[in-house]
């Protein structure tokens, strides 16, 4: 993996990008004047982050798997110590399906009938390989959302979901917090 080099990002025009940070030179950054990034993120190969008016904004301390889409008008927040496996794909707008409308972006939007919501998802969010995240989603902090599962709705903090519609599979312990204070106290700030 290529990683971009401070002078690149620069050139590029991210919102903000913090220090530390490994962006694979293989992905694919939209309307990055839209796009903010905390400190020490990684961003893998073939990931794709498209804002649209809304904006994306990750935290610190996360990492982004190969393949993760991040695209839509909607704003996209991403909380700290958190990521995604590969292949995840979280979306802010989403197209009418009913066939009431037209879909695709090749279409002027009186002829649509495009859902564009937020996406909120908090810290120490973990999304396992193939999730779907849905418009209008929010994922409190400390969700497991598993391989292969679909988020319609939001998510309540420290469970684990699972399936299509992901349903709560179990609880998670909140351990990872105290750990998060014992390793902040390590680092400069």
């Amino acid at each position: 993996m290529g990683i971009l080099s401070r002078e690149q990002i620069d050139e590029m025009g991210f919102a903000s990008v913090g220090e530390n940070c490994q962006l694979s030179d293989r992905a694919s950054y939209y309307n990055c004047g839209k796009i903010s990034i905390g400190r020490n993120v990684r961003v893998d190969d073939f990931s794709v982050l498209s804002a649209g008016e809304g904006g994306i904004e990750l935290g610190s301390f996360c990492h982004f798997a190969v393949f993760t889409a991040m695209m839509g008008a909607g704003k996209i927040s991403f909380g700290d110590f958190g990521g995604t496996s590969s292949r995840v794909s979280i979306y802010s707008s989403n197209d009418d399906y009913s066939g009431a409308f037209l879909a695709g972006p090749q279409i002027p939007r009186e002829f649509t009938n495009v859902n564009d919501a937020d996406v909120v998802i908090g810290r120490h969010v973990i999304l396992g390989s193939g999730a779907v995240i849905l418009p209008g989603v929010t994922l409190e902090d400390g969700v497991v959302v598993g391989a292969l599962s679909l988020a319609t709705r939001s998510l309540s903090e420290f469970c684990i979901y699972s399936g299509v519609p992901a349903r709560k599979v179990g609880s998670r312990k909140r351990d990872c917090l105290e750990v998060e204070k014992e390793f902040m106290s390590t680092i400069r700030q």
